[in-house]
């Protein structure tokens, strides 16, 4: 009887109730790093939309692995990241009760992507959002005076320009604050109003090898039983009314089901953060000229990022794109917060430096076999 089993961990970490539907498509930051007033002023988020996967070949390095200096295959999540627009920044106090949003101060013309956010129905209104505010120049200056004397925190105000994601529907733009980290208050109006109604690119936000944060909400799968949604190992082939289930749902006093116990409900579509994602490679898009961002030095070959027929239920990539290690949350076409990571402990992941030696752009409908549609009309005899 040595193989029985009497005790086991349980299964689902019950640090996640309740598992219920998110009520925010997109993720919060509920946290941003830690100021660290010796730097220079800068952003610590952005937000991308997920296009797909590929894979990637590169020489691995890691003295204590037995990789080192062997060729590796890895997978990659390829994240677009189209421009945000710096419309204004907001000031917080420190209250015993946590931050205080102090005073707001917006730049003096503002896009119709942003005053749509502001409307239920922009066919039918007025159309008058922030007309008296853009008039009234002395309030500005004031409530920027009052941010420098009383706030210990500045957050820019920035928004998505939905003109260039032709692969996202929506003329509403979204809207979301990014803390400014980094010198003085002072120091911090000053970087934020230097940006107003520029473009905020994804790489004056990261580099190449940094470790980031993704935030986000995760794929919906519905109504599912217990084996699928906790994981439950499944009752011998035999018994009775049922195997995907939990055998025993608790004792008979208490004459109640605790909430420890798995059952069945909602699964997926959950606000979740995975930390320490590294940055393969941050690359410029088609937009802007570039025609071979997915090429490298082992691999000359003129190609862009997006795979052959594009990405599968996503399209082109035109925008800058970030290429991150492994998987990350969300379908396709999910907006995702990228944000630097909460951890300055140096490891020895952040200390590695990635030197891609070939990024795959087959098909991802099937097999792909081409890299290239020269190279297929080449194969093919079509040249």
């Amino acid at each position: 009887m040595s193989h029985r089993k009497f005790e086991k961990p349980r299964s689902g970490n019950l640090g996640f109730l309740p598992r219920k539907r998110t009520r925010h498509h997109r993720g919060r930051v509920r946290s941003f790093p830690k100021d660290d007033q010796s730097q220079q002023p800068h952003f610590t988020a952005f937000v991308g939309i997920k296009a797909g996967m590929t894979h990637i070949t590169r020489d691995m390095h890691k003295i204590d692995s037995r990789l080192h200096k062997k060729e590796v295959v890895e997978a990659v999540t390829i994240i677009e990241t189209p421009p945000l627009k710096v419309v204004g920044f907001v000031g917080y106090i420190e209250t015993i009760k946590g931050l205080r949003a102090l005073k707001t101060v917006w730049c003096s013309s503002l896009s119709v992507e942003l005053k749509r956010r502001f409307y239920k129905n922009w066919y039918h209104s007025k159309k008058k959002a922030f007309t008296k505010y853009c008039a009234n120049k002395a309030g500005m200056q004031d409530n920027e005076s009052r941010i420098l004397k009383y706030c210990t925190v500045v957050r820019a105000i920035v928004h998505s320009q939905n003109h260039l994601m032709k692969n996202m529907k929506g003329k509403k733009a979204n809207i979301m604050e990014i803390q400014i980290n980094g010198g003085s208050i002072a120091d911090k109006v000053k970087f934020v109003k230097g940006f107003f109604e520029k473009d905020l690119k994804v790489d004056q936000v990261f580099k190449q090898n940094e470790l980031l944060d993704v935030i986000g909400v995760t794929t919906g799968k519905g109504y599912t039983g217990v084996t699928k949604r906790y994981g439950l190992k499944k009752l011998p082939r035999k018994s009775h009314r049922g195997l995907r289930k939990a055998g025993c749902i608790g004792s008979w006093h208490p004459t109640k089901v605790s909430y420890t116990i798995p059952r069945a409900g909602q699964s997926g579509y959950h606000h979740r953060t995975e930390l320490n994602k590294k940055i393969y490679r941050i690359g410029q898009g088609e937009r802007y000229g570039a025609n071979n961002n997915a090429c490298t030095d082992n691999d000359l070959t003129a190609k862009n990022i997006t795979p052959m027929g594009g990405f599968v239920n996503y399209g082109i990539v035109r925008d800058d794109y970030i290429m991150l290690k492994g998987c990350c949350i969300g379908p396709k076409k999910r907006s995702l917060v990228l944000r630097k990571g909460l951890s300055t402990k140096v490891t020895r992941a952040s200390k590695e430096e990635i030197n891609l030696k070939f990024i795959d752009t087959t098909s991802k409908f099937g097999h792909g076999r081409f890299q290239t549609a020269s190279e297929k009309a080449k194969f093919y005899g079509r040249e």
